[in-house]
């Protein structure tokens, strides 16, 4: 008998072993029965052959339609040509120099088919695909898997095609024992949830379609619990610090910050800043999201926070993910505060507070000084990058850290956060995202946090336009981009160009399409070619910091006409004149960069310009995708249609460690009932027992599901 933690050569040959370790990474009786099937076919029930993506691997429920041979020109050879049906359209197949398969693949057979999809002469095409028929005169214990009405359809790779895997599903779910069920038994019953061997026969080997939903009902509940428990715990570690409360002091920084604010805040900005105000005056910490369209006014909100706490004789300090955005943020402090910002300089008002910037790239004078500032208490408002949350940079008495584009940092970073309050307190934590989340996806991935969203925008925001540029389709358009770009140059403004690469590194696209545009590329080529004459700065991550400082604040005042740029730019570059964007290989991009990108433009007077260009073809999802960010400026709805079209375990991070996707049913969209009672049944848990000592089960479920110690659970751009 086998249990969920062996391992698996012994079960199925070192052999197979070593190649799904190889191919996919799985390694134990776990891993593998974890690896759930992507879909299920029925038999006779073909696969759409329209939703197939170019460089793809797809395995394809398909009937043989026609067979040919001939000879190859180049060399002696032959070429076995094939094309498979779904009924509706074609898929053509080459097998190069394996004649002898023209025996198997007769027209009429049906059959599973995987390999890489790739073009030919414009039509798609698998090369020397994997294939298993379904023939009826083979014994029927070895087409166990495809005699089923249900047909498991695996995630594959090559040589591990999804019949294959399901063969070794079969073998060891034939020995498998499982031990005591991690689910108590209380929940199993109150939420009518199978036991975990049958969930696991049938999430694999389902009799019925009504057998694989129980199934699957119970294995999102084990994958919905082990995250919700690491919030419950997390949760309950981070109130079990007390804070220091900072209640509103009335005729403080506040209200006179209040008074010089030359426009009305927005109904959103009022009742956001009470919630926060109210959290602030607590002795529990404060743990609040703060979500907000690109240019909503999050950092008003932000910094009205922190003068309340300023006001209470205490620091606030605000994190940026880089030094470009940290420079931006004080400078914005400082401009939005005016005389209450100039603590000690001449001209300052008579309770005015100081803004000093940290960064890890500041000379040793610069740097000294600021942390003399820190230290003393002088400073009431730090700016900087995650340098502020190392060890060596000491607060007087820090009441407030402001966490700006929360998705840069990790789990890590932001509880050395909580560890950075005087004596044995923990400072209020507010973290802040440009990136609207919809309300399930912010109760996984942000769980120990309440969540404010900012959905209204300020007035006086411009609209921006955007437009996808189909440049296979229609080439003569390229041209009247940097017709555009020109034009709104003419007109005193400025344009950013955004390209996927810098271009000093080997491409990370290690498919058939050419390598993704590169900014030391398109930036000469721009200014010997389409912009000659106009004044073209580069900006990109891997520049020194002072140089990057300095192209930041040449195109703020208006000495460059084009900023050519990588992703740097995203959040938080404020340049009000700047009012178009062209951004190159647009289909690079997820829906929510390319929404946070174009917030770049439209933040003054004057309507905001975004061009999409893609050499994508029409009908693909992908410019389904870029059709979408074309049609609407809802980021909140964009956020939806981003995470359906994306793999919804990588909201948890799986893919930046490494490792495999931690949520592989459970759907952030679809499951709220779900997310939502586990998340009360693990408080509930978490309260009476904060180490899980009595449910041994569930801490087991917790390791085998999330990895705590090696996953970072929030998505880096």
């Amino acid at each position: 008998m086998a249990g969920l933690r062996d391992k698996l050569p012994l079960l199925l040959g070192a052999k197979t072993a070593k190649a799904l370790a190889t191919s996919l990474g799985i390694e134990t009786v776990s891993d593998l029965l974890r690896h759930y099937p992507r879909r299920y076919a029925e038999r006779g029930e073909l696969t759409d052959i329209a939703g197939l993506e170019l460089g793809e691997h797809a395995t394809v429920l398909a009937r043989i339609e026609k067979v040919s041979k001939r000879r190859m020109k180049a060399r002696n050879g032959t070429i076995l040509d094939m094309v498979i049906t779904d009924g509706k359209r074609r898929l053509t197949c080459a097998f190069f120099n394996q004649a002898w398969r023209e025996k198997d693949l007769v027209p009429g057979k049906t059959g599973l088919f995987a390999g890489k999809v790739s073009a030919f002469r414009d039509t798609l095409q698998l090369t020397n695909p994997e294939y298993e028929l379904f023939e009826a005169d083979r014994a029927e214990e070895a087409m166990d898997d495809f005699l089923a009405a249900i047909i498991p359809v695996y995630p594959a790779a090559q040589g591990m095609p999804t019949w294959s895997i399901a063969k070794c599903v079969r073998q060891v779910l034939d020995v498998l024992e499982v031990d005591d069920d991690p689910m108590p038994a209380e929940l199993r019953r109150l939420h009518k949830l199978s036991g975990l061997d049958t969930a696991l026969h049938g999430i694999h080997r389902p009799e019925n379609w009504a057998h694989l939903e129980a199934s699957r009902k119970r294995l999102k509940w084990d994958e919905a619990m082990a995250v919700q428990l690491i919030f419950a715990q997390r949760r309950y570690s981070a109130i079990s610090r007390p804070a220091k409360a900072n209640p509103h002091v009335s005729g403080g920084l506040v209200d006179a910050f209040d008074k010089r604010l030359p426009f009305d805040l927005t109904a959103g900005q009022r009742g956001i800043g009470d919630e926060i105000a109210s959290d602030l005056a607590s002795e529990h910490p404060m743990n609040r999201l703060l979500q907000g369209e690109v240019g909503s006014g999050k950092t008003v909100v932000a910094l009205r926070a922190m003068l309340q706490v300023v006001d209470n004789g205490r620091q606030a300090a605000m994190l940026a993910p880089t030094e470009v955005l940290a420079a931006q943020h004080a400078r914005s402090l400082r401009e939005m505060l005016g005389d209450l910002g100039l603590a000690g300089e001449l001209g300052a008002a008579e309770n005015a507070t100081k803004v000093t910037l940290l960064t890890g790239s500041m000379g040793a004078k610069e740097r000294k000084k600021s942390l003399l500032e820190i230290v003393s208490g002088e400073a009431g408002i730090v700016v900087g990058t995650h340098a502020l949350i190392q060890d060596h940079v000491e607060f007087a008495d820090l009441g407030l850290a402001v966490v700006d584009e929360q998705h840069r940092f990790g789990v890590e970073q932001r509880d050395a956060l909580r560890t950075r309050g005087s004596g044995d307190t923990s400072p209020h934590v507010l973290v802040m995202t440009a990136t609207p989340i919809p309300r399930t996806v912010a109760m996984t991935v942000y769980g120990d946090l309440e969540v404010s969203a900012l959905r209204e925008m300020p007035v006086g925001r411009s609209p921006i336009s955007t437009t996808v540029v189909p440049v296979a389709e229609k080439p003569a358009w390229f041209e009247r981009i940097w017709q555009r770009v020109r034009e709104e140059v003419g007109k005193g403004h400025q344009a950013y160009v955004v390209c996927p690469r810098i271009g000093d590194e080997p491409p990370s696209d290690k498919s058939d399409k050419r390598p993704p545009l590169a900014v030391l590329d398109v930036a000469p080529e721009l200014e010997h070619g389409a912009l000659q004459g106009l004044k073209i700065g580069v900006l990109h991550g891997r520049m020194p910091p002072d140089d990057k400082d300095a192209v930041m604040r040449a195109f703020s005042a208006g000495s460059l006409d084009v900023l050519v740029a990588t992703t740097v730019i995203e959040v938080g570059v404020n340049v009000p004149n700047a009012t178009a964007m062209v951004i190159m290989d647009a289909d690079r991009f997820g829906v929510s960069q390319l929404h946070q990108l174009r917030g770049r433009v439209g933040r003054g007077s004057v309507p905001g310009l975004c061009l999409l260009v893609t050499e994508a073809l029409d009908g693909t999802a992908t410019r389904e995708r870029l059709a979408a960010v074309e049609s609407t400026t809802d980021g909140f709805e964009l956020s939806r249609l981003d995470l359906e079209l994306r793999r919804e375990g990588d909201i948890l991070g799986a893919a930046q460690s490494g490792k495999r996707s931690t949520l592989k049913l459970l759907s952030l969209l679809r499951d709220e009932d779900v997310i939502a009672a586990s998340r009360q049944s693990a408080q509930e848990i978490v309260e009476k027992d904060p180490e899980l000592k009595k449910y041994r089960g569930l801490a087991q479920m917790v390791d085998d599901v999330v990895d705590v110690d090696r996953a970072e659970y929030l998505e880096k751009s």
